[in-house]
């Protein structure tokens, strides 16, 4: 059943590509629903579905201006993390989380690879859900940089714990042994952190600041 899905070389087939978009559409549509259910206005959650929605499109395209990839996966983009974070700013930390799963799907439909059904949850699911946890700073002050900077510590996370469980399975022989204990974590912050230096800094600008209040507002009145 699994080979449906999944090829010899752990990329998707046409059926794994068909099915994994098509959860990645409920899972959104469905849980932005349930996120704006509150809301006394269907104007507002009608809006919310809308930045919500541009967010994760600019997010997906920005995913692929690669300012330097690595060897084996992971890259520093322009700023595409931050998107996810806006919504966790904008929102809260479930909409988020729900967001940021929704962008692992995509990332995963983007660049697949499969080697155990509990590595794809910690490099895609788990990994860019945990970009929702940015909205626990929403309210605080200079909450947008305070909740990026977790959200990419908690993202860093779920990718050295699939580095530990999976990934040093594939490390050559020669590799020293005394490094393995801290090569995932290494590997995966090294990109994390330099892409979070350069996006802290761009939106640490006044005036990019003031520009992403003022979003913030359209996105929240």
């Amino acid at each position: 059943m699994f080979e449906l899905f999944v090829n010899e070389q752990g990329t998707l087939t046409t059926l794994g590509y068909i099915v994994v978009g098509v959860v990645g559409l409920l899972f959104f549509f469905v849980g932005t629903f349930f996120a704006g259910k509150g809301s006394m206005k269907k104007k507002a959650t009608t809006k919310q579905l809308v930045f919500c929605a541009m967010a994760i499109a600019l997010a997906f395209i920005t995913s692929y201006i690669r300012i330097f990839s690595m060897p084996w996966g992971g890259s520093i983009t322009l700023c595409s993390m931050l998107f996810i974070v806006l919504v966790a700013n904008w929102y809260g930390t479930s909409t988020g989380i729900l967001v940021g799963l929704t962008y692992g799907i995509l990332q995963f439909v983007q660049e697949p690879y499969v080697l155990s059904f509990f590595q794809v949850g910690c490099d895609y699911i788990l990994a860019f859900a945990a970009l929702g946890v940015a909205g626990f700073f929403a309210k605080s002050k200079n909450g947008l940089v305070k909740g990026y900077i977790l959200a990419v510590v908690a993202r860093g996370a779920f990718h050295s714990l699939g580095g530990y469980l999976y990934w040093l399975d594939y490390m050559p022989d020669s590799f020293p042994q005394a490094l393995k204990g801290v090569y995932p974590i290494v590997y995966n912050f090294s990109y994390l952190l330099v892409e979070g230096i350069i996006t802290v800094v761009i939106i640490s600008i006044p005036s990019v600041a003031r520009g992403l209040k003022r979003i913030k507002q359209m996105a929240i009145e």
